[in-house]
């Protein structure tokens, strides 16, 4: 029997490693790790040359190769060497540079704050970048730089620097974004067509009030000041001015009505003598198309109309055709869903393009006959990322990727005759492949990428949908069990959860888009979970819409049919059931904590916005309207109103630095629970702004998972 006991012993210590051949991840890995030992291997830099059938990528070695996509042979390698040659200033260069193709011959990049354009192996020219300069965009032509600098904008050559705008009283800001970067706005310049007139923003934010952000790990401390313009109070004043380079003059556009009104997707016409501007009311209830006179800044019509009863959100420029610029293409969700019209130059409605119970996600652009436009669609599910092309004549439309589903982000040539198709699936990390539009030839794959979590045990993971809070619509869940998952055993829960427009968390992306945190709280016995309620991302209007003046509401109440859905699986405990969230996922921690205090006994909520009166006007206002116009909203969504029934634990954390969820938020919830007698817990990053990001974030984490270890 000893003899038994001791052959017995020796095989599981035998067995032991064999076991233990998947390994689990370490916080840092799925923290760090992700983007960097685990990050599937990709094509760097990848583009095309443009006007050419040749790409461009970085090898792995360091090499940067240019390949003709017919033979798939190299044109041209690029190593250190090349750059090195270039110049004396270049001798030094350690790294290869990050370049941009500008035609077949000619190319550009950054190195010691100046940028060199190359033409034919040589240097054409070089402009000195100022220190603190921003958002700079070269023009159509390659030849000048605009950029903003010091609040003002200016226009940078090889030889000269012009100072645009000279404004130097405080508020005025020329040539940044505006509107807080809603609307789609992502830039506060924009070339003509022709290279010889600039139109810019002209932000004039005196009557903003002062808002004060204090680093506390100066010696003495230091304020910064910056302008927020909060719920239901005033609100910066915008302009468009254009700048002709040959007049050396400025016109100011002629926008009339409520100075408050925003000015969003700057369009100018083909010939560079117009400029199109949506606008859009401050109640954001009305769009107005308005074409102007460059010239002159004079208003000369409004080629298109749009009311809402809830809110309208136009988040695209105009596109014209190419062949037939007196038509364009516009993308708005004017039937409910994100779709692409086509309009002649007066603004009549020529067709609708796409249609259906799907959003188009993406809009390349038309072929150069016009015969096709080209997008990316939810067309086969929200879940997925398909590309299209559709026929201007037909409507007919052609699925132009090989895979049913997964997240397809393509790169297309000048004239649309071959596609380099970027994608990813659930169960793919990466693959590039070549694809020949409208031909017979068989797409070629470049890369294929390695599964880098393949010898990693990181729970089973599932995509499933249940019905929302109105009984009829489906919502997108994914769970990941706990490591050797045992159904005869009960299991605390992790939620993590968003719930707010603009963002969709499960995807059919590499591993269903799971944040690798899930993956380590799976790893401690914890079943993660995460459901896309009403409100977020990608769904259609009426989808989104139901957050109307009451935010946290419905999508508390969808989040709520996921937690009985897990209630009814016979592994998991009710009893231990937590949530974390960030931002608006903060502010739904909050809710879900508050209105259900027995369901949830731990919380996690970070930079979480507290009361809608503290946050900015252009999505809050859009969202809930204003505090003075749905007074009973706001009263409702504040979470200071609701902390009185809290039962669980619950640890809030905010960036110090914070100017998107101020941290007036949180502050105004700990002045709340001193008052009511409630114990909360509270973590600050001194000097992290809105997402604490590089190695304080894994402290971050390692802070949130400690709680739920700790409490749940």
């Amino acid at each position: 029997m000893k003899l038994l006991r001791l052959l017995f012993v020796s095989m599981i210590i035998y067995a032991m490693p064999v076991m233990a051949q998947k390994d689990t991840l370490s916080l840092d890995e799925c923290i760090v790790g992700r983007y960097t030992d685990y990050y599937p291997s990709y094509m760097s830099n990848l583009q095309w040359v443009k006007g050419s059938d040749r790409y461009y990528s970085v090898k792995e070695k360091g090499a940067q190769v240019v390949k003709d996509s017919r033979t798939m042979k190299v044109h041209k390698s690029y190593d250190l060497n090349y750059f090195n040659q270039l110049s004396e200033e270049l001798a030094e260069m350690k790294r290869l540079p990050y370049i941009e193709w500008l035609s077949p011959t000619a190319l550009k990049f950054k190195y010691k704050g100046k940028e060199f354009h190359i033409l034919n192996d040589e240097i054409d020219f070089i402009i000195d970048l100022p220190k603190g300069m921003e958002d700079s965009f070269l023009s159509k032509d390659n030849s000048k730089l605009a950029c903003s600098y010091k609040n003002n904008v200016w226009i940078l050559t090889d030889k000269e620097k012009v100072a645009v705008t000279d404004f130097k009283q405080n508020g005025i800001v020329c040539g940044k974004t505006v509107h807080r970067n809603e609307f789609g706005i992502d830039r506060g310049l924009f070339w003509s067509p022709s290279s010889d007139k600039l139109a810019f923003y002209k932000k004039d934010e005196s009557m903003v009030a002062d808002y004060t952000l204090v680093d506390m790990m100066q010696e003495p401390q230091k304020t910064v000041i910056t302008k927020y313009p909060m719920a239901g109070h005033k609100s910066h004043h915008v302009q468009v001015g254009v700048y002709n380079l040959n007049s050396k003059t400025t016109t100011y556009l002629m926008t009339d009505g409520d100075p408050e009104h925003y000015l969003t997707n700057v369009t100018w016409s083909p010939d560079g003598k117009y400029i199109y501007l949506a606008e859009v009311n401050r109640d954001q209830s009305e769009l107005h198309w308005n074409k102007y006179n460059v010239a002159t800044g004079e208003k000369l019509s409004t080629l298109i109309s749009e009311k809402d009863d809830k809110y309208i959100e136009p988040l695209h420029p105009l596109f014209f055709l190419k062949k037939n610029q007196d038509n364009f293409i516009r993308w708005t969700r004017k039937d409910g869903f994100f779709h692409l019209y086509l309009y002649n130059k007066e603004g009549q409605l020529l067709k609708q393009l796409t249609k259906g119970e799907w959003e188009v996600t993406s809009f390349y652009g038309v072929d150069s006959k016009d015969r096709y436009a080209y997008f990316q669609a939810t067309k086969e599910s929200p879940m997925a990322r398909n590309v299209y092309r559709v026929n201007l004549k037909t409507l007919k439309i052609d699925k132009l990727d090989s895979d049913t589903m997964g997240w397809h982000a393509p790169k297309f040539n000048a004239n649309f005759t071959q596609m380099i198709d970027v994608y990813e699936r659930h169960d793919i990390p990466r693959k590039v492949v070549l694809t020949t539009i409208g031909g017979n030839k068989k797409p070629k794959v470049m890369l294929k990428a390695e599964d880098t979590l393949a010898k990693k045990n990181i729970g089973e993971e599932s995509v499933f949908t249940i019905k929302a809070a109105d009984n009829t619509t489906d919502l997108y869940c994914r769970m990941i069990k706990p490591l050797d998952f045992d159904p005869n055993k009960k299991y605390p829960v992790v939620v993590y959860v968003y719930g707010g427009p603009h963002a969709q968390l499960v995807q059919d992306r590499w591993h269903y888009s799971t944040r690798w945190w899930q993956f380590y709280m799976a790893q401690q016995g914890y079943i993660a979970f995460t459901l896309d309620n009403r409100g977020s991302a990608n769904r259609g209007k009426d989808f989104e819409q139901v957050i109307h003046r009451n935010l946290g509401i419905n999508e508390t109440a969808d989040q709520m049919k996921g937690v009985d859905y897990l209630k009814s699986l016979s592994y998991v405990d009710p009893t231990r059931i937590g949530v974390h969230g960030w931002s608006f996922g903060g502010f739904m921690t909050m809710n879900l904590m508050f209105r259900h205090p027995d369901v949830f006994k731990v919380g996690v909520s970070g930079g979480g916005v507290v009361d809608w009166n503290l946050y900015e006007v252009m999505y809050g206002e859009r969202y809930m309207d204003t505090p003075q116009q749905n007074p009973e909203g706001y009263k409702e969504c504040n979470m200071t109103n609701h902390l009185k029934d809290l039962k669980g634990k619950l640890l809030l954390i905010h960036g110090a630095m914070d100017s998107t969820v101020v941290m007036q938020h949180s502050y105004k919830m700990l002045r709340k629970a001193i008052k009511e007698g409630k114990q909360l817990d509270y973590f600050v990053y001194p000097t992290a702004p809105h997402n604490v990001r590089g190695k304080d974030r894994i402290h971050l984490m390692r802070k949130v998972s400690d709680y739920f270890i700790d409490n749940l």
